[in-house]
């Protein structure tokens, strides 16, 4: 299937690894140009490097100045922004017994700069009907109960995907969001390999994953991401689409020792 991105400009948050990284290489094979932006310069300039008209900008988007440059070099870079992919954030487990002020810099790095990317990309995205993809996390909808920052932060990446769907309307810009739960990231195995027995733990997280019993690859996210931001989607706009292997929905009955 043609996705007619060939020559379209995608700017993609955190894009130097995981899920991010895995966007950028779909992208770049469909014909797009990629602006990889991330903090991590080595990966990302090495990514970058390795996929045809790409750029890298090295960014730390908790800072404002830094959000507008990114889109700046994008657009410099391509001519044309069509595609603003919102992936960059972490799960950094700032709980209920935090600070205010651990919580507000959970915020900002998981959800201000959504905002900020969105407000600066406007214009561009604009100008070319294009689209707006958010990764949200299944957390914003079970809860785990010792982040509550990046609970909050993705709650309201989900609303203001539907917000934003509403403002953006008019242009003919789309918004949606993907939601993984558990995907298999190197920020995951990172976590897997710290546990006692990581094998173990592993396992333990893939039983609870009802469709294969496994965990969803970047692969399959990024699939995901470049159907909704291409043409082939041109009348969905503020959904939120789960590519989990039914974990957020499905009765944990099926992820017991007896099903299946």
């Amino acid at each position: 299937m043609n996705l007619e991105l060939d020559g379209a400009g995608v700017l993609i948050s955190g894009g130097a690894r995981g899920i991010g990284a895995a966007t950028a290489r779909a992208f770049t094979a469909e014909g797009a140009r990629v602006a990889i932006v991330d903090r991590d310069v080595e990966p990302g300039a090495a990514l970058a490097a390795m996929l045809p008209g790409s750029l890298f900008v090295e960014a730390d988007l908790t800072r404002e100045a830094d959000c507008e440059r990114a889109v700046a070099a994008a657009v410099r870079e391509f001519g044309r922004l069509e595609v603003l992919v919102n992936n960059a954030g972490v799960n950094d487990s700032v709980p209920l017994t935090a600070s205010p002020s651990e919580f507000v810099a959970s915020l900002q790095r998981n959800l201000v700069h959504v905002f900020a990317l969105t407000h600066f990309a406007h214009p561009h995205l604009a100008s070319r009907r294009g689209a707006v993809v958010n990764l949200s996390s299944k957390v914003a909808v079970t809860g785990q109960g010792r982040t509550s920052g990046y609970a909050a932060a993705k709650g309201a990446v989900n609303a203001l995907t539907r917000e934003w769907a509403v403002a953006l309307a008019p242009d003919g810009v789309r918004v949606n969001a993907v939601v993984p739960a558990e995907c298999d990231t190197d920020q995951y195995r990172r976590w897997f390999d710290a546990q006692p027995d990581p094998k173990l733990a592993r396992s333990k997280v893939e039983r609870l994953v009802p469709f294969g019993r496994r965990l969803s690859t970047p692969e399959e996210l990024a699939d995901a991401i470049l159907w909704l931001a291409s043409r082939r989607s041109s009348h969905v706009t503020g959904q939120i689409l789960y590519v989990d292997g039914g974990y957020t929905h499905m009765d944990r009955a099926l992820t017991s020792d007896h099903a299946w």
